[in-house]
């Protein structure tokens, strides 16, 4: 086979190679630097303001419309730019853009932003193309607002500059306004015969006729309920309640009632009458605003009253049993007449008092007790060693005295004042007849005094031998017993203490 031949020139050697690589890099740089440089000495400056935020800008665009595109502006139909944007770009020209305000917009079911130079929420929906009604009603950021009334300005915020940070406009937010629009509903209202329409952005009832001036009171009714929902058309009917005012019990109460009637009036407050009670006006009579109710408690009461008739005592002699003993024989009943009153009365106050009846509901019985008549010797021994027999033992206040005291040396039956001689009351101890006292002995009845009555008893003494006394003690009567009348009881006085 024939062999051929290929001739190759030598290789450069290598620091060659990289020179030539380096000599390339420097010439497309230069030809970048002269490009550039001619793009720079061929561009047109022009002054660009965006909302008042400005900047001069080279260009090659011919016209304002691709110039403001490359500034990443897209004016709106109502922006404001101060070229048209289909004139061409010269050198060192001002390009103003004013760009309109943002307005969220809230209306019939939309949700949109819209740009408007309208400084009222009524221009800004006439830019958006939304009418307003008489009663609609504007909410501007969530309050309620005049629709002829300026809107608040829009708030501009200014960001943090970057290194990477775009033209000056770009570092602008605006935050949109929200405008919300209510749109009214006619509600058709019903109060007695009156029939008027009332057109309305509330929500309920309640509130549709609040806004609208419309007083309830205490008692009136609406149907539908006042939290229902409005719709439009809807008819309210409002059934008045009357206003009346009621005394009773003692207190006037003041309120409204859909009742026809005093009658009914009263069962819708609660009030109970009794079979006596008068009302003014009478229950049958029809309600008008301002009445007056007036009811008048009528009660009566039955209270019975007792007069009490003591019982008397009377005393049965009984010759068997023991002198100075008693025995009950009957206790006793006091008598009890009753009267029955009736009293009628009036809000409490008393007004007629009539008697009804009297009659003796228990007839008096004397209290019968037998006293003793039986008298019989006895024998006892005293503590001196003096042996007695007495018929009677009565308890007795003792005292002493002696003539100075008496006033007189003489005692009632003409003895002469001595030791042994007691003062007595001559009913129950016959005088000359003889007592045995203990610690003063056998004495003789033969005295009496001004205050020696019934259980007292007075110890005569001469002035040598005069000891005072006052005491009680038991008075033996000595046997025999006196031939004239004997005081069967012996009245308790001194009362004899216990």
């Amino acid at each position: 086979m024939a062999s051929t031949m290929v001739e190759r020139s030598p290789a450069l050697p290598g620091s060659k190679r990289a020179g030539l690589r380096l000599a390339a890099g420097i010439g497309m740089i230069a030809g970048v630097c002269v490009l550039a440089g001619l793009y720079w000495l061929t561009a047109k400056p022009v002054r660009v303001s965006v909302d008042g935020m400005a900047e001069t800008i080279y260009t090659h665009r011919a016209s304002v419309g691709t110039l403001l595109l490359d500034l990443g502006l897209t004016p709106t139909p109502q922006d404001r730019v101060s070229q048209p944007l289909d004139g061409a770009v010269e050198r060192d020209m001002t390009i103003a853009v004013e760009q309109a305000r943002p307005v969220r917009v809230l209306a019939d079911g939309r949700d949109f932003v819209v740009g408007s130079w309208g400084a009222t929420p009524r221009a800004v929906l006439a830019d958006a193309g939304i009418l307003l009604d008489t009663h609609d009603e504007v909410l501007v950021d969530g309050q309620p607002w005049r629709a002829d009334l300026v809107l608040p300005s829009s708030l501009v915020e200014k960001e943090a500059s970057t290194y990477d940070r775009g033209f000056a406009w770009d570092s602008l937010r605006t935050e949109p306004v929200r405008l919300r629009v209510r749109r009214s509903a006619p509600i058709v209202v019903h109060e007695g015969d009156a029939r008027y329409t009332v057109d309305t952005t509330a929500q309920t009832i309640g509130e549709a006729l609040r806004k609208s001036g419309v007083i309830l009171y205490l008692g009136d009714r609406v149907q539908p309920s006042l939290g229902s929902a409005i719709t439009a058309n809807l008819h309210v009917y409002i059934q008045r309640s009357v206003p009346v005012s009621l005394q009773v019990d003692g207190r006037l109460v003041k309120t409204r009632t859909q009742a026809q009637t005093v009658a009914d009036a009263l069962s819708d407050l609660g009030i109970i009458l009794s079979g006596g009670d008068r009302v003014e006006p009478a229950l049958d009579a029809k309600l008008y605003d301002n009445l007056k109710i007036a009811i008048t408690r009528v009660s009566e009461d039955v209270t019975v009253e007792e007069e009490i008739a003591p019982f008397d005592t009377v005393f049965v002699a009984d010759p068997n049993l023991p002198i100075d003993t008693q025995e009950v024989l009957a206790v006793g009943a006091e008598g009890i007449t009753r009267t029955r009153y009736r009293t009628q009365y009036e809000n409490g106050e008393p007004l007629t008092r009539a008697l009804e009846d009297t009659w003796l509901a228990q007839e008096p019985a004397d209290r019968r007790i037998a006293y003793g008549q039986k008298i019989e010797p006895r024998t006892e021994t005293m503590a001196d060693g003096t042996v007695i027999t007495y018929w009677r033992k009565i308890k007795m206040l003792a005292t002493s005295y002696n003539a100075a005291s008496a006033g007189g040396n003489r005692t009632r039956t003409g003895d002469l004042l001595r030791d042994g001689i007691v003062a007595v009351d001559p009913r129950l101890i016959p005088l000359r007849s003889q007592v045995y006292v203990p610690g003063y002995g056998i004495a003789d009845a033969l005295d009496t005094g001004g205050g020696i009555i019934s259980r007292r008893i007075d110890l005569a003494y001469v002035a040598s031998s005069y000891v005072p006394v006052r005491g009680w003690v038991d008075v033996y009567l000595l046997w025999p017993p006196p031939n004239e009348a004997i005081t069967w009881v012996v009245p308790n006085y001194p009362p004899v203490p216990q």
